[in-house]
């Protein structure tokens, strides 16, 4: 099967010189015998093979006329005017000299090497592990009705990505989408793999989200319970009351309290607290506890009937 040049470099038949160099620095170092992650003998011969025809004006002039028949077995004279490669082509075989003359040098790798330290660049050295930077940690702050009823979030982050060219970089920006599950408990990560900084020299780190709770008006949550404090008067505390709640997903309940309240009372109502992460079907307890309201000053007159009320005869 014919070798398709412009499918090697994976470029367009339109495509300039310049976008030719460049396609062939980012595959040459991608595919590279070295590189211990992509290196591919084959497609780095190709490479050089297509790199060597489509940068030379005769050579590509003849095998985008005559195809690689044409450009191989030789062409009519007649059509050597036309500035067209008119002699039979034949790559020498050697991509690693290809790869040499692009890059310059008798160290292919020089380009990218700024002092003596061993390149990290793609694990293109041998003996060397690159190391992965250390994981960016940032808050999530999710509110209870967020964390109640899950929600997505999209999240725009700055990054620095390696260009095409596989030695500059630029700064770019990402939208990371976090699908926020019902009952996910404070402290939740959130983890977005190698979405950190891109460099030659690094794996990028990871990026993780810590889930924080914001403060909410009525309740406080307690794992998967959720804490509901009430002030009440002593009257209500030693005579009884009703309590109305209105929880996350907006009903409305009406609690009696026919106990007497004492400070550390507290009336529980099974099923009414936040989702549990593992089965959001289930739920926590909702927790109503009280604050009694003592009164400042009594009347002498009010004192002897509270004592009178509260004399029990046996």
């Amino acid at each position: 099967m014919e070798l398709d040049y412009y499918k090697a470099l994976e470029v367009t038949r339109n495509a300039t010189n310049a976008e030719i160099k460049q396609a062939y620095r980012r595959l040459a170092l991608k595919f590279h015998p070295s590189n211990r992650e992509t290196g591919n003998d084959e497609r780095f011969n190709e490479l050089g093979e297509a790199y060597d025809v489509l940068s030379d004006p005769r050579k590509k002039a003849t095998y985008d006329k005559f195809g690689v028949k044409g450009l191989k077995g030789g062409i009519p004279p007649e059509h050597g005017s036309s500035g067209a490669w008119s002699s039979k082509y034949i790559y020498h075989g050697n991509p690693d000299k290809t790869f040499k003359q692009f890059f310059g040098g008798d160290n292919p790798f020089a380009d990218f090497d700024t002092n003596d330290a061993p390149l990290l660049f793609g694990g293109l050295t041998p003996g060397v592990v690159k190391t992965q930077d250390s994981a960016i940690e940032r808050d999530l702050p999710l509110s209870l009705d967020d964390l109640f009823h899950g929600c997505t979030k999209k999240i725009k982050i700055s990054r620095r990505v390696m260009n095409e060219d596989g030695h500059t970089s630029s700064i770019r920006d990402k939208i990371l989408t976090i699908d926020v599950k019902p009952g996910w408990n404070e402290g939740t990560r959130i983890v977005f793999p190698k979405e950190g900084d891109q460099g030659p020299n690094r794996i990028p780190a990871d990026i993780v989200f810590i889930v924080r709770h914001k403060s909410h008006p009525l309740f406080v949550r307690q794992l998967s319970d959720l804490i509901y404090k009430v002030q009440i008067s002593l009257v209500m505390a030693l005579t009884g009351f009703s309590v109305e709640v209105e929880t996350l997903d907006g009903r409305l309940l009406r609690i009696p309290i026919n106990d007497i309240v004492h400070p550390v009372y507290q009336k529980v109502v099974t099923g009414e607290g936040m989702p549990l992460s593992q089965d959001p079907s289930q739920r926590g307890n909702l927790i109503i506890t009280f604050d009694i309201q003592f009164p400042e000053k009594l009347s002498a007159e009010r004192k002897s009937l509270i004592k009178q009320a509260l004399t029990f005869k046996c």
